[in-house]
């Protein structure tokens, strides 16, 4: 039994494209930094914590073998993390600090089983360079109100704005769940995909990901 901690529409069509199905619990916890908190800790922290969190909420019998499966993800420029934007001042300030130039994603997943206690966590960085779009467009991605759900205040490939210039990574944690990574901790549950084929980041001199094509499509869409 696979669980993840997120109500996200998005990343559960990510681990069912991988080959994945799974149930939703939830786990609302302080995602606030600790003092001097390195980026990539702190989202590896937040993800070990909606892990443990969702598998305290959920009754589960002793003897099953369930795998509460957590992401957190983080933009990160300048050693600064960017959140979702709480208002449209603050879109534009997360937009107009992003364009043009080069900042990182990273994605903390954890995956935990109750039943013996272990626990295995990865990270995941992806660079991002944004393009120098304009101000107009900026304004009108604004206010088609996509910013506010979404880390750094944008969308990887939104249709009619399309901020970045170029990625070197795992284009798949841009979206929010780096299923490279995810289908290395599940294995080491013997937890396989339903259709196995193979997962890889997609950057110079690697492998396309395979799915990057329909993740995109999903990319724009609503949490």
């Amino acid at each position: 039994m696979l669980i993840l901690a997120s109500n996200s529409p998005r990343r559960k069509r990510l681990l069912a494209l991988a080959g994945w199905s799974c149930l939703a619990a939830p786990a609302e916890i302080d995602e606030s930094e600790l003092p001097g908190e390195d980026p990539v800790a702190y989202v590896i922290r937040l993800a070990e914590t909606k892990a443990r969190a969702a598998a305290a909420g959920v009754n589960i019998p002793e003897d099953q073998n369930a795998l509460f499966l957590a992401g957190d993800t983080a933009v990160v420029q300048d050693g600064l993390i960017y959140g979702k934007p709480a208002d449209d001042r603050a879109a534009w300030q997360m937009l107009s600090q992003l364009r043009g130039r080069t900042h990182q994603v990273h994605s903390g997943i954890a995956v935990f089983r109750p039943k013996d206690g272990q626990l295995v966590s990865e990270v995941c960085t992806t660079e991002v360079t944004m393009r120098l779009y304009t101000e107009a467009e900026m304004q009108g991605y604004i206010d088609s109100g996509d910013p506010l759900d979404k880390a750094g205040g944008y969308a990887i490939q939104h249709a009619g704005f399309n901020p970045v210039s170029e990625i070197k990574g795992c284009f798949a944690n841009v979206t929010g769940l780096p299923l490279c990574r995810v289908a290395h901790c599940l294995a080491l549950f013997d937890c396989l995909p339903d259709r196995p084929g193979g997962l890889s980041c997609q950057g110079p001199g690697e492998q396309a990901c395979p799915v990057a094509a329909q993740i995109d499509q999903l990319s724009g869409q609503p949490e």
